[in-house]
């Protein structure tokens, strides 16, 4: 199978683009490999695939020296006429798109980003799409979309007119224009909402990240709305496995909403939203016990009040996700979280 996986220089394309190559599928990866975070932590996870830093230039294809059906674009959504030819030239069977400015906190210093890419962006790959009648478009959604609901687990069913940051109302932008092209083009479209992704090769902008890296510095981590946060915490294979699974699906599903809760176009259309959560809400202060454990140093605490866009509560109800595909997300933190400190303490010789 021929597959477009945008976003491959970030942390979910590249595990992503990994798994698909490895089952020999023949994959497009295209990334803008932007400055939001380090650079050379996206340019080391294309070396872990075979491309070589000739990934620097625009546009200009680059073949893996590891997986031969490997080919990296720099590239960036945005660019409509490029995106165009791009879907022209390589005929694609399906479509994975991972890439997006993100981030909750940053999107309330630099909205314009997110507009830029995760909706402009994301029309052009609409529209693509559309044009050579793609056969299914898998796209990230993020848990974000509920924004602060107490009432837990959260439903694919529940309403999510109330995002709390630019970043999450851009996500469920997404959602809408992906049901509008599922409607009105019989695009089979895939919303996935993941649920705090965590696991080697992450973002440094995120909890764990930022937690260990403090802990081995010897310096205090910041604790937000003092402790009292809760998060599913889903470890990155238990995702990968869950889009793999959705990615492979041939059958065109009629929408998996439920008919009291939405307009009835979702059963006109090859429409779906599926939560991909380890469906176990864990409180902050848990997480930053397990990291402790596996580092075996004590962290310096200084706690924070909330911040504004974050959410207090996440917790995944994946009933869709089991009745459809079978799959349940099943790593335990202290599993998965033990497995990023070994990956982190050898990429950064910390040892």
């Amino acid at each position: 199978m021929k597959i477009l996986v945008t976003g491959t220089a970030g942390f979910i394309g590249f595990h992503l683009a990994k798994a698909l190559l490895e089952r020999g599928d023949t994959v497009v990866g295209i990334d803008n490999i932007n400055d939001y975070y380090d650079a050379n932590l996206k340019y080391a996870r294309l070396a872990e695939t075979g491309i070589s830093r000739d990934a620097e230039q625009w546009h200009t294809p680059v073949i893996s020296t590891i997986y031969p059906e490997y080919t990296f674009i720099r590239m960036n959504l945005e660019d409509r006429e490029e995106m165009m030819e791009l879907f022209k030239k390589e005929k694609f069977e399906k479509v994975v798109n991972l890439a997006a400015q993100a981030g909750v906190r940053f999107s309330l210093e630099d909205p314009h980003s997110y507009i830029s890419s995760n909706i402009v962006g994301f029309l052009n790959i609409l529209e693509a799409c559309r044009d050579q009648d793609i056969k299914h478009l898998v796209y990230a959604s993020s848990s974000s979309v509920y924004g602060n609901r107490d009432k837990l687990p959260l439903n694919e069913t529940d309403n999510v007119d109330h995002p709390i940051s630019i970043y999450a109302a851009t996500k469920k932008s997404n959602e809408l224009m992906a049901h509008t092209y599922s409607h009105l083009y019989n695009l089979q479209t895939t919303g996935l909402r993941f649920f705090t992704v965590y696991g080697p090769w992450g973002r440094p902008d995120m909890a764990l990240f930022l937690f260990t890296k403090a802990i081995l510095d010897g310096k205090p981590i910041e604790v937000f709305n003092n402790g009292e946060m809760f998060r599913d915490f889903t470890y990155i294979d238990d995702i990968i496995e869950g889009v793999v699974r959705i990615l492979n699906s041939s059958h065109r599903k009629e929408g998996n909403i439920s008919q009291e809760k939405v307009n009835s176009t979702y059963f006109e259309s090859p429409y779906s939203l599926y939560n991909i959560g380890n469906s176990s809400s864990l409180k902050l202060t848990d997480f930053i016990e397990a990291i402790e454990k596996s580092i075996n140093i004590k962290a310096k605490k200084k706690f924070m009040p909330i911040q504004p866009g974050d959410v207090r509560y996440t917790s995944a109800n994946v009933d869709s996700l089991i009745n459809d595909f079978n799959y349940k997300p099943s790593t335990s933190l202290d599993v998965g979280v033990t497995k990023f400190v070994r990956w982190y303490l050898s990429y950064y010789h910390r040892y």
